[in-house]
């Protein structure tokens, strides 16, 4: 089982398409500060708690995390305390870190650490089967729908996805039902 250090915006994603569980059919453990679950995840109420639930980790931060995350915001300007307490756990433990947010792609670049998003979450969920065709495409969609609003995701991605089902869907003439 891989670790992955969690962010906030990501999961807000999940649950604005009501596929809050769709992450968790990877084979990952999602991290996640104990301080941020409780300050971060208020809305919708009872977020944080569906979460752990469904297998999202509290951590706490080790020294070297502390001092990290303390560092990074004097460096940083736009990450939040608990965006640069996510990326100070994704460096120190060298795992993933999962974001959707600019700046603290930006930063992880900056720091070489890996980054994985929504839209990668469902690339890999896709990839591994763990959704079929029509699940995913429903989900680009409702992203899609979403774009601008609730979700802020890079709209010529989405867009790349649908159109690559479509050609898929045309070239072999089929209709992606729910099994």
């Amino acid at each position: 089982m891989e670790y992955i250090s969690s962010d906030t915006n990501v999961w807000l994603d999940f649950v604005t398409i009501d596929r809050l569980d769709y992450p968790f059919r990877l084979p990952y453990t999602y991290l996640m500060n104990v301080d941020a679950i409780q300050d971060e995840l208020l809305s919708p109420v009872g977020l944080g708690e569906r979460l752990q639930s469904l297998g999202l980790r509290e951590t706490e931060l080790t020294e070297e995390e502390f001092y990290l995350a303390a560092e990074y915001m004097e460096r940083f300007s736009k990450p939040s305390i608990y965006d640069c307490v996510a990326l100070a756990i994704a460096k120190a433990r060298g795992i993933i870190l999962l974001t959707g947010d600019g700046p603290l792609r930006k930063a992880a670049k900056l720091e070489g650490v890996r980054v994985m998003g929504t839209i990668g979450v469902l690339d890999e969920l896709y990839k591994s089967k763990e959704i079929n065709p029509a699940e995913y495409g429903d989900c680009l969609e409702e992203l899609l729908m979403h774009n601008g609003k609730k979700v802020r995701l890079p709209e010529h991605e989405l867009k790349i996805r649908i159109e690559k089902l479509k050609r898929m869907r045309m070239r072999y003439n089929i209709e992606f039902v729910d099994l």
